[in-house]
């Protein structure tokens, strides 16, 4: 998909969300925008022996009113990054790449970033690292009024709305009679599909 695409911010996106960026020339990401609930902003999605996992990043609440996504304020006085780091590590921790890519997460999560935006971006810099990912990212200065426009998924692009992205299957860690699990974080695909992940995006 050649030109550019206008992406939100997300914690540990889902797998069509590289998708979209391995396939791109340039990403702009959204740093203007009001902060939207429930959304990937601050979840994500990991797979457990029961089934997928949510997990979510508190935000300061006095925060979140029509404050700029790059302003969110992350809740420490909740225990989030050991429970998201135990789930990971309990999900994960037998899958076949796991030991390669885990201590680069688990030192992002752990470092404490004021802001819900830089968790994001460092996480997801990361990750575009882990897959060679070269795609060129671009931040937004202003905020561009949504439209009926093919190239804006910032609205797109929600846990609420199950998508139409199809994922070429992979060996799931915990794939339960053989069904395949969509919406799952990039963590699903690299640790279970370590070097050859970007050739499923």
């Amino acid at each position: 998909m050649a030109g550019n695409l206008l992406v939100s911010t997300a914690y540990l996106p889902p797998v069509e969300y590289f998708s979209l960026i391995s396939h791109t020339d340039e990403i702009f990401i959204e740093t203007e925008e009001n902060y939207l609930k429930q959304s990937y902003r601050n979840r994500c999605y990991i797979l457990e022996a029961h089934g997928p996992q949510l997990l979510t990043v508190p935000v300061l609440q006095g925060s979140q009113h029509k404050t700029p996504i790059k302003d969110i304020k992350i809740d420490y006085s909740k225990r989030w990054q050991q429970v998201h780091l135990r789930a990971i590590s309990a999900s994960y921790r037998a899958s076949p790449y796991f030991q390669f890519y885990f201590e680069s997460i688990e030192k992002i999560i752990s470092k404490k970033a004021d802001y819900l935006f830089d968790l994001n971006m460092e996480l997801t810099e990361s990750l575009l690292k882990m897959m060679k990912i070269e795609t060129q990212l671009t931040y937004t200065t202003y905020f561009q009024p949504v439209e009926n426009n093919e190239n804006d998924f910032r609205y797109k692009l929600s846990p609420k709305n199950e998508s139409d992205f199809l994922t070429r299957e992979y060996i799931q860690v915990f794939n339960n009679n053989n069904t395949f699990v969509k919406g799952l974080s990039i963590i699903d695909l690299i640790f279970n599909m370590g070097p050859e992940a970007v050739d499923y995006l």
